[in-house]
């Protein structure tokens, strides 16, 4: 309760009031892990879709640690606590693993606590919870949406040998990176090659906040700073993309429309004869 009744952002599940429990906004369509991995779903068919969330999420954990007062870390950042309401918006809950620190604070020791397959190798360790376990964690579910692999789950490679995902997801991602078949294991489509770069800078940014040691990782202020720019661009390019498309269909239109004028006249000129 003192952690969520400090909390004011758009892309945070907001508190109601306080019964016998906590009373939470209903966000209606569920949680990211379920679009993630229902094939039936059709939301993260795009990179626009995937690239606004991704930029959601990191700009909710980015105030959590800069501009909450005073800073939290989550804990236990996962598709799962990701909640998405009746536009898509996303909206990140549970904090029953977060924790409160001093803005001079770098880690809290902790009963380790959080979800198997997302939590940061370093805490697990050491039991000292970071803002750098939340940035790991996010990079996990960044994977995740690129890829649409479910951390804890089994999956074949090659010739019929059993990996389990929840020890290598990393790796895989990782191998994938250099192997150069990023493309391949991408779970959208992705419409051209300006869009492949933009995903080819998030799978590289998602690397960053996977490295093995804390102080390798970029911040959330960094991460989302970078994915607002990419959302940003892409949303540039993508309406300058449908203002050249519109003008074309204007100029067609318009040439149509000149010659289906231009034709009567020509045959009643040529009927006087």
């Amino acid at each position: 309760m003192g952690i969520v009744s400090r909390i004011n952002h758009k892309n945070v599940v907001k508190i109601l009031g306080l019964l016998p429990l906590l009373v939470y906004e209903f966000v209606s369509n569920g949680t990211l892990s379920h679009h993630i991995h229902d094939k039936s779903s059709q939301v993260l068919r795009t990179w626009k879709m995937c690239l606004r969330i991704a930029a959601e999420i990191a700009s909710a954990l980015d105030y959590f640690h800069s501009l909450a007062s005073p800073p939290i870390i989550h804990g236990d950042v996962k598709s799962s606590n990701i909640l998405l309401d009746d536009k898509y918006t996303s909206k990140v809950a549970d904090f029953g693993a977060s924790v409160l620190i001093s803005p001079d604070q770098a880690a809290m020791a902790t009963k380790i606590q959080g979800t198997f397959g997302y939590l940061d190798p370093e805490y697990l360790m050491t039991g000292n919870l970071t803002e750098k376990s939340d940035v790991y964690s996010f990079g996990v579910v960044l994977v995740e949406l690129l890829t649409g692999v479910k951390p804890g789950s089994r999956m074949t490679l090659g010739s019929n040998e059993k990996i389990n995902i929840v020890q290598n997801i990393v790796q895989y991602f990782f191998s994938s990176i250099e192997n150069n078949s990023l493309r391949q294991i991408l779970s959208f489509r992705v419409a051209d090659e300006s869009e492949m770069e933009e995903v080819e800078i998030v799978a590289e940014l998602a690397s960053d906040c996977l490295r093995s040691s804390g102080s390798k990782r970029p911040t959330m202020k960094q991460v989302s700073e970078e994915l607002d720019r990419l959302k940003r661009l892409h949303e540039n390019l993508w309406a300058e993309e449908k203002s050249k498309e519109t003008e074309h269909l204007l100029c067609e239109s318009s040439t149509h429309a000149t010659a289906v004028i231009a034709q009567p006249n020509t045959q009643t000129f040529e009927s006087l004869y």
